[in-house]
């Protein structure tokens, strides 16, 4: 098993490209997920968040550039590396003919750090009974059995596309608190899936934005919170076609003028015309300004 560095991403992208037709549904995306962090990655239905972690995995082959995990490629990947990787797609399946305590006895026996009473904790706060034939349970129901199979192991990298797509609230805070509990116990890095902003603000630690097939915005959450603003520029005031410094984004309002975002705001005040106007930039404002 090859030695990484402490400091070495668990998981990366590099230039990442990946076409479907002659739609390009990633762009030359780079993104690394520093060890122990939290990563909520967001983006609109279709911006192609599934097609990057599956690349990202090795489940599906980019066209372009390249994906580490573990600091090698995905297909190098060896048992042990495998051992500390969990994963949760978007639609979890297979294993139908089997109960969920056979499917879950089968998957213990291959993982040395399997948590029995982690899983069996879980399938008792969510009602899953062992005796229950997997083809039988709810698209919810399903998704909690494929959670339990991939916090079970306690993995070193746990990777969920959507996790909380069909959980109802309950089972949703359920799903964070134990998240939260593996990155601080375990030094787990975590990168899931999820258009449900306040779940992001509940339990991530960085935030990466996928829009027009390319990273829109990488950064701590605390950054985000206190860094980024939005500028109300009046329509009375031409502006400027050079972007204004550490701006991210501009669009125009349909009532005339523009709303720009604008990272270190506060240190430029002054330097926009007298009507404008600074506001604070909530999450789910800060998503719909760079996805528009």
């Amino acid at each position: 098993m090859d030695v990484i560095a402490p400091q070495t991403p668990l998981i990366e992208a590099q230039e990442l490209g990946k076409d479907y037709g002659r739609r390009r549904i990633l762009d030359g995306v780079s993104l690394a997920v520093e060890p122990g962090s939290i990563l909520g990655l967001v983006g609109r239905n279709g911006a192609g968040k599934s097609s990057l972690l599956e690349c990202l995995l090795g489940l599906r082959r980019a066209d372009r550039g390249a994906a580490l995990v573990f600091g090698k490629p995905p297909e190098r990947m060896d048992d042990a590396d495998k051992m500390r990787l969990g994963y949760v797609p978007q639609q979890p399946d297979g294993f139908d003919w089997m109960t969920i305590g056979e499917m879950l006895g089968l998957i213990a026996g291959l993982y040395p750090r399997w948590d029995a009473q982690l899983a069996a904790r879980l399938l008792d706060t969510w009602d899953l009974y062992g005796d229950r034939r997997l083809s039988t349970l709810s698209p919810g129901e399903r998704q909690q059995v494929a959670i339990i199979r991939a916090l079970a192991p306690r993995p070193a990298l746990l990777v969920l596309d959507e996790p909380a797509s069909a959980l109802d609230p309950l089972a949703r805070r359920t799903l964070l608190r134990e998240i939260v509990d593996l990155a601080m116990e375990d030094g787990t890095t975590v990168v899931f899936s999820t258009h449900i902003i306040s779940d992001l603000e509940r339990v991530a630690s960085h935030i990466a934005l996928l829009h027009g097939g390319r990273i829109r915005l990488h950064a701590g959450l605390d950054d985000i919170k206190d860094g980024l603003r939005r500028l109300w520029w009046p329509a009375s005031t031409p502006l400027p076609e050079a972007p204004l410094a550490g701006e991210l984004s501009r669009r125009p309002l349909e009532e005339g003028g523009w709303s720009l975002v604008l990272r270190d705001a506060d240190e430029q005040a002054g330097r926009w015309p007298a009507e404008a106007r600074l506001n604070p930039l909530q999450l789910e404002d800060l998503f719909v300004e760079l996805s528009a």
